[in-house]
């Protein structure tokens, strides 16, 4: 039979770590003890956090410690809080007003017709076309010339993720499958084309007639954009897509190893495509990275089959990734396929002869899960896969503080449960000179370096484990995988961390810097009873509770997560050790105070699942929070806050008794300040069923860039009556459609603050 599929987005964020490491049950445990006997007060905690456990050899490094991380000035919010909804707009502020920029199908070649939103839009055109599940993305001011700068608000180059597709929006009556088979070769071309990056040039109107890669022909499409003051140019020689069938390099000390041979590429030294592409990251010479987040799933391979032709290595490897199944999206099923394996790489069995792999695919997936470096200045470079910076589920690549003199610093999460955190460290310091260095700068600094994982440990603070073969028991007689060489270790660099001790986390998501103090935030989304039960509940995730729905329905663990910082010692971001806090808890804000809400929300910035997370450059001090959600859409769809943080260790000991039936468990743990309706306010509401997520900003601070997914996602469509879970942005009967907004204040100001 004939089934469409249902318009949905599978998180592939499923526990595949079965090692013994600690959670921060384990970690935190002597830390919180000596805490009960600190003042009170929040100047000593921060003390004892940040001077009592700095080793004496960072301290020595920068003597003015306290100068250079907390002397700056903080701006404030200024705007009123918008009400919690569940209406198929986006709301704002009053004084804010926002337009589409780009949405999926929207065309970005000359010859590429007006999309239709039917389905029925030709396949091939998507090379050319907006993608779906808009996700992270960056803003690089465009010179002139052609050239990056800077500061330029008026002209840039948008750079975006499309995450995954929601099926059922993109095809006429959703994906044909029969017998679990895809058999309409055309709707699967159209979803590799719709997944990967978009770049495209975008101007304010009034600077459209001195931009001279403009064209004299502006494309708006079927929605009118003509009011907006930002519109991206169809026929930019800049815009590019960059999708699942783009031919990119493998780079680093991974490349041209036995590990990356396929019959595409014999040698290791290539792959097609990159998928799955969730938040982002920058360099300091203006390229953008892009990051795998679930790739496994789209693999297709049956393991009852394929297992008996497999190494236990081969299988350790494939478990720990959660490479099996029959592929999310059944693109390996097309048949027949083509001369160049366009569907059947997709396939990672052992179905050749060879001893290599050069004759299939069964080595397909070491080539993803990786941080890809974009030009977006030179739009015919290849892009460059970064394997450096390890393989796993990369949520995004947060660049730290940049110095001259000092190394390069990326953090980034790997987002599923009991997953860790991970920042890698460029053996080369920064020198300025690089500034305009390209893919070039990239080799110099992304290929050659060292990852870490982090540990928390008991004292309240943490350490950074070195992934080095030989090092932190990566060593060839590790019982649960034997390592080869460093390109083993960074191809399985959960496995590497599983071996050196680090320390499990609940969906590591986004990461943030403060561009001032250089504090690391990252959002730990949420988790459920099955990964985390009452009895695992620790200080760095101390709740345990029912977050009953309206309807009645039990939600039962942790399912509005929380935000985790931590401060590198003395300030450098290359530090090997740091100090912890728990800087926010989402939850209800009818929620009991000692036991959920225990950041204190009110009814104007309560929130669940934060995921999006980004500090803004213009306005330093600005914290912007994101939210992927479905513990508290009983209420309100997603949205975007505005924060004001305060720094590691401003808070206070906070005791949480945590009760699931007869059982009981008390955790205390380290709680930041509360911040209060002044430093904590919703900015935006989105439509019916998306996620509020990617974002970016002007150098002048005074637009933003926020991306809304997949709206409409968890409704099955009747498409004979046009009743969709959405029809945002283009209204009436119309499918819904991922998009890039512009977000501006009526009087021109900076975003978000007075």
């Amino acid at each position: 039979m004939t089934d469409s599929q249902l318009p949905q987005c599978s998180d592939d964020d499923a526990d595949t770590n079965s090692s013994n490491n600690i959670t921060l049950t384990d970690v935190v445990h002597s830390r919180l003890s000596r805490r009960q006997v600190l003042s009170g007060t929040a100047g000593t905690a921060a003390l004892a956090m940040l001077g009592g456990l700095m080793p004496q050899a960072a301290s020595a490094r920068n003597t003015d410690l306290d100068a250079r991380l907390f002397e700056h000035r903080s701006p404030r919010l200024g705007f009123d809080p918008v009400a919690k909804n569940r209406d198929d707009a986006v709301a704002l502020p009053p004084d804010y007003r926002y337009d589409v920029l780009y949405a999926l199908g929207d065309p970005i070649a000359k010859s590429v017709p007006d999309y239709r939103n039917d389905g029925t839009d030709d396949a091939a055109s998507f090379a050319h076309r907006a993608g779906d599940h808009h996700d992270g993305m960056h803003y690089f001011g465009l010179g002139k010339y052609g050239n990056y700068s800077p500061k330029s608000s008026d002209r840039g180059l948008l750079c975006l993720n499309h995450e995954a597709i929601t099926p059922a929006y993109l095809h006429p009556t959703g994906a044909t499958i029969v017998d679990g088979v895809r058999t309409v070769a055309d709707e699967v071309l159209k979803e590799f084309y719709v997944h990967g990056v978009s770049v495209v040039e975008i101007a304010k109107e009034r600077d459209r007639q001195r931009n001279k890669w403009s064209s004299a022909y502006s494309y708006f499409n079927a929605h009118d954009r003509r009011g907006t003051e930002w519109a991206y140019e169809q026929n930019s020689p800049f815009n590019r897509r960059i999708h699942t069938l783009t031919e990119m390099k493998l780079s680093g000390p991974a490349a041209r190893t036995s590990l990356m041979v396929t019959k595409f590429s014999p040698d290791g030294s290539k792959t097609r495509g990159t998928v799955n592409n969730c938040a982002n990251g920058i360099t300091p010479w203006g390229t953008y990275l892009t990051c795998e987040e679930n790739w496994a799933g789209y693999f297709r391979r049956v393991a009852a089959t394929d297992n008996p032709n497999r190494t236990a290595k081969e299988l350790a490897s494939l478990a720990r990734y959660g490479v099996a199944g029959t592929g999310r999206e059944l693109w390996a099923t097309v048949t027949p396929d083509t001369d160049d394996n366009l569907y059947g790489r997709w396939n990672a069995m052992k179905l050749g002869s060879s001893e290599d792999g050069s004759d299939d695919y069964r080595h397909a997936p070491n080539t993803y899960g990786w941080v890809v470096e974009i030009d977006p200045f030179k739009p015919h470079s290849a892009p460059k896969k970064r394997t450096a910076l390890g393989r796993f589920g990369h949520e995004g690549a947060c660049l730290g503080p940049v110095k001259a003199g000092e190394p390069l610093v990326w953090y980034m999460g790997d987002d599923s449960r009991n997953e860790y955190i991970y920042k890698y460290v460029s053996n080369e310091p920064w020198n300025p000179r690089d500034a305009d260095g390209g893919l070039a700068a990239g080799d110099k600094y992304l290929d050659d370096g060292k990852l870490y994982v982090a540990q928390f440990l008991p004292d309240g603070g943490g350490q950074w484990l070195e992934l080095t073969f030989g090092l932190n028991g990566i060593t060839a007689d590790n019982a649960a995988y034997a390592f080869a060489d460093q390109a083993d270790v960074l191809v399985n660099a959960r496995l590497a961390a599983d071996a050196a001790g680090a320390t499990k986390m609940d969906r590591p998501e986004w990461g943030a810097v403060h561009p001032k103090r250089g504090e690391v935030y990252f959002t730990l989304t949420n988790t459920n009873a099955t990964a985390r039960p009452i009895a695992r509940v620790d200080a760095a995730n101390p709740r345990f509770y029912n977050d009953k729905r309206t309807t009645g329905a039990d939600q039962k663990g942790n399912p509005n997560g929380h935000i985790i910082r931590f401060a590198e010692d003395a300030g450098y971001a290359d530090a090997l050790s740091f100090s912890w806090d728990i800087f926010l808890f989402g939850a209800r804000s009818t929620a009991d105070e000692a036991t959920v809400n225990v950041s204190g929300l009110s009814d104007d910035n309560d929130f669940s699942s934060p995921d999006g997370l980004w500090f803004s450059r213009a306005n330093p001090g600005l914290l912007w929070i994101e939210t992927d959600d479905g513990a508290y859409t009983d209420v309100t769809n997603c949205m975007l806050l505005a924060a004001i943080p305060g720094q590691v260790g401003d808070g206070e000991v906070t005791t949480i008794t945590n009760v699931d039936g007869s059982s009981t468990q008390t955790v205390t743990t380290y709680v930041g300040k509360h911040l209060g309706e002044r430093n904590l306010r919703r900015f935006l509401v989105g439509p019916k069923e998306c996620e509020i997520t990617g974002i970016t900003e002007t150098p002048d601070g005074r637009t933003l860039f926020i991306n809304i997914q997949h709206p409409g996602e968890d409704t099955t469509p009747n498409f004979a009556t046009s009743a969709f879970g959405s029809h945002w942005p283009d209204g009436g009967a119309a499918r819904p459609r991922s998009a890039t907004i512009v977000i501006t204040r009526d009087d021109g100001g900076a975003i978000g603050i007075e």
